[in-house]
């Protein structure tokens, strides 16, 4: 056994503050969700995910990532209804990747080429968020975009987890799972540093979509949201906000 899930989750805590407050995030979790933005943002996920997990189940023998595959996560189909509402039935030939989202596939493609064992990474930061500050962020992009009760969020919709308490259990099952991995040194300090690639390549998609958003709000409102830094939610402080759509446990 090892700590990874400790050393991942504080080894990326700088990272993880860096995402929650890139001015898409701010203006996010204020409940400025604009329709536009947002299904970008959910067409690039569809093709962050459709990859990563194609990527991770065709190294299922693999000592490191075959573990990490767990059928409960998967998003693709979910996402594949989201953008289907989005976009309507024929989302596949409306939506495309933005640069931003098309450079963090292809970080995905390369490791999976060349080092496999970091798809874990990736995995731990996309999952771990969406078991987390997805389920509020849920509420916000609901709320904001005044859904249907069954469109637009399958995304951070787990029918195989589907209480607080079940998510709960099942994370602490994920963090188990990746102490169990057979790593050492190294390879710990190569998926903590993957990880704070990928929050990276994250933010990156984020502030690519910023200018939708202030086009949108105007500049004064989009200002005076994005101003302050928020505390991070994963660094201990008094009041913990809510969080991003990246990893915290």
């Amino acid at each position: 056994m090892t700590d990874l899930a400790q050393r991942l989750r504080e080894g990326t805590q700088i990272s993880h503050t860096l995402s929650e407050n890139t001015a898409f995030m701010k203006c996010f979790l204020k409940g400025v969700v604009e329709l536009e933005p947002f299904r970008k943002l959910t067409a690039d996920l569809y093709f962050l995910y459709s990859t990563l997990e194609a990527e991770m189940a065709s190294h299922q023998t693999h000592p490191v990532v075959g573990p990490m595959v767990f059928a409960e996560l998967l998003r693709t189909r979910p996402l594949e209804g989201d953008l289907a509402y989005y976009y309507g039935d024929r989302w596949q030939h409306e939506i495309s990747a933005t640069p931003a989202g098309q450079r963090y596939v292809n970080r995905i493609l390369e490791v999976s080429a060349t080092n496999p064992a970091l798809l874990v990474a990736h995995a731990y930061v996309r999952y771990m968020g969406d078991l987390s500050g997805g389920q509020g962020l849920r509420h916000i992009v609901r709320s904001a975009l005044n859904l249907p009760p069954d469109k637009g969020t399958a995304l951070h919709e787990f029918d195989d987890l589907p209480t607080i308490e079940a998510k709960r259990d099942f994370k602490l099952k994920y963090r188990e799972a990746l102490n169990a991995l057979p790593v050492d040194e190294a390879l710990i300090q190569q998926l903590v540093d993957e990880a704070n690639l990928a929050f990276a390549l994250n933010r990156d998609v984020f502030h690519e979509l910023e200018p939708d958003v202030r086009s949108a709000v105007g500049d004064h409102v989009f200002d005076l949201i994005t101003r302050q830094d928020r505390p991070g939610s994963t660094e201990p402080h008094p009041h913990h906000g809510m969080v991003a759509l990246v990893a915290t446990e």
